[in-house]
């Protein structure tokens, strides 16, 4: 009989669910992207739904059910900090009391509550083993180093370690409140962007200033040794105490209060991003000096929050004695969800490793006729071709500045786009970034956009030396390639995806074909969502987003849409619930 393990991740940001069949990841799911919620955190009942019917099975047939960490553990950090730091902890006391007492202390049982026929045993894992787990049991390595670095578990905001077959063992840890994810975290606070959702634009911010704090942060905020450790100094930090990540110093320290969010940017932000994201690097490149010191690998296996900063990570391969690096695709909370299920079908019960992760394409699929059922039903407009057509028609599309909707297959797991659920453009046209930005994202303009580009050429257009399937190196373009100035940043680097035919063919066949009719075997690839609303998951958000915004066309699977053609958007309709395939 084959073994079934349900991994779980919620309560804290990025809900998901992962199903594991005798070790294999079946199907893994983001909350968000079902319940449409942004960064969902509540329990991931439509993902555990989608990963038990896309596996076959229902709840009672589960063998185990894991958590990604340990909320009694965490509780204990949390009030043993609010004791250290009262009465300035009184309010942030106050206000997370009630959710612990209501919720998050009763693991067990919401977990028995939402599965209900399920009666076998519940696990759990502390925080950073489900990162090291989620980062080392699907990567292609028999042996590597592994790094977690995220804002904080339980009480570790960092860990060192070893896997080696289907065994971890970590040896370091760095503990709470000093955090290199809260520290930029903070930084995100300060710069008027939204606190576990928003890092990622500081990270892009960061190109358009000059890193000219990194000495005095350096000097007066964090305290780095050789080994990787750190320490924050506090006095300029509310987070462990307060309900805003700064205080009073930290203002003194930059001359002036926190940005006001949407309020106008210059160089002064542009120079705090900068110099927080400098710090960042040198922080993670001296931990990834450190781990090789002590392991000797030079496989280095990475995951939590600021793994997803892919600058540092292309830094790591380019710098370090480090030659191969994977970062698993949702490196963040939500990967937790497959970490805990991987570490207790591997490391705990010692069975062998599947197969490493080829793809992120682990979410719900649609077929043609289920996609036609609900465009019908929509009164939608639409030609239906084959893989050659479809490849061909759309290729010319995008040559002639077209921007479309790429809908395709299984949805991506993690929280880049990479061809399941796409908007595509032409990266030759020095326009289209802000056309991208402000006709169809409804967002800053300052915000890059990433290359899909052929696995195979992508050493010619970048100085990669390596593959990045998931989008998370970024890497210069090469200078005799800047001909495609809407995926090349204002320091000349993109966040690279590069594509192979063997994880997402029809993908490849289109950057292909793009490739014959320019010359330029690259193009844009951009989630398919608008600001604040998760990537679209079903027909439905594909076809409502497509409509609601500035969209040439929509490819649903082998179904083509043309804007000119469609009828008007009829808002006063829920065609959710009259057409979406269940």
């Amino acid at each position: 009989m084959p073994k079934h393990i349900l991994g779980l991740s919620c309560f804290y940001h990025d809900s998901a669910a992962a199903l594991l069949r005798d070790g294999v990841v079946v199907a893994a799911c983001q909350e968000e992207r079902l319940s449409r919620k942004k960064h969902d955190s509540d329990f991931p009942a439509h993902a555990v739904r989608y990963v038990l019917k896309e596996g076959g099975i229902t709840a009672d047939q589960l063998d185990a059910v894991g958590f990604y960490d340990k909320p009694l553990l965490k509780f204990e950090r949390m009030l043993s900090t609010y004791v250290a730091t009262f009465p300035r902890s009184f309010n942030s006391f106050r206000k997370a009391m009630p959710i612990w007492l209501h919720e998050k202390l009763w693991v067990p049982s919401v977990i028995r509550k939402e599965l209900k026929t399920y009666k076998g045993p519940i696990y759990f894992a502390e925080h950073h083993m489900s990162h090291a787990a989620s980062a080392f049991l699907p990567s292609p390595f028999e042996e590597a180093a592994i790094l977690t670095v995220d804002g904080v578990g339980e009480w570790a905001t960092a860990s060192f370690g070893v896997g080696k077959g289907s065994d971890i063992k970590l040896f370091k840890e760095i503990r709470f409140p000093h955090s290199l994810g809260l520290l930029y975290s903070a930084f995100t606070y300060y710069l008027g962007f939204k606190v576990n959702s928003a890092e990622y634009k500081v990270m892009g911010l960061a190109p358009y200033g000059k890193p000219v704090h990194f000495d005095r942060i350096m000097k007066e905020m964090i305290h780095l040794q050789e080994d990787g450790s750190f320490k924050l100094n506090m006095k300029y930090f509310s987070y462990d105490y307060g309900l805003r990540m700064t205080n009073g110093a930290f203002d003194d320290f930059f001359g002036g209060p926190p940005r006001q969010a949407e309020s106008w940017m210059a160089e002064r932000e542009f120079d705090i991003a900068a110099s927080v994201q400098k710090v960042c690097e040198e922080v993670v490149l001296q931990m990834a000096r450190f781990i090789h010191k002590e392991t000797k690998l030079t496989n280095l296996c990475m995951a939590g929050g600021v793994a997803l900063n892919c600058v540092a990570n292309g830094r790591v391969i380019r710098e370090t004695a480090m030659k191969n690096l994977f970062v698993q695709p949702a490196a963040g909370d939500a990967g937790g969800a497959v970490g805990v299920a991987h570490y207790l079908y591997n490391t705990v019960d010692e069975k062998p490793r599947g197969p490493a992760w080829t793809h992120a394409y682990l979410g719900p699929a649609y077929s043609d006729a289920e996609i036609a059922s609900y465009l019908d039903g929509a009164g939608a407009k639409y030609v239906t071709l084959s893989d050659e057509e479809l490849v061909k028609r759309t290729a010319q599309l995008l040559s002639e500045k077209n921007v479309i909707g790429w809908f395709q297959g299984r949805m991506e797991f993690g929280p880049r786009a990479l061809g399941g659920r796409s908007i595509l453009a032409d990266p030759r046209d020095p326009g289209m970034r802000d056309t991208l930005n402000m006709k169809i994202k409804f967002r800053e303009g300052f915000r890059p956009f990433a290359p899909s580009v052929l696995a195979d050429k992508a050493s010619e257009w970048f100085e990669l030396d390596c593959e990045s399937p998931y989008m998370l190196l970024v890497a210069p373009v090469r200078e005799a390639k800047r001909v495609i100035p809407s995926v090349t940043h204002v320091d000349y680097s993109a966040r690279i995806q590069t594509v192979t035919r063997e994880s997402s063919p029809l993908y490849y066949e289109l950057i292909a074909e793009f490739g014959k009719i320019t010359g330029v075997p690259v193009i844009i690839n951009t989630s398919f969502n608008v600001r604040s609303e998760p990537i679209v998951c079903s027909p439905h958000d594909a076809y409502i987003c497509f409509m609601r915004t500035n969209m040439d066309h929509l490819v649903l699977g082998h179904h083509l849409l043309d804007k000119k053609d469609q009828p008007a958007l009829r808002e006063d309709v829920d065609w959710r619930t009259l057409f979406e395939p269940d």
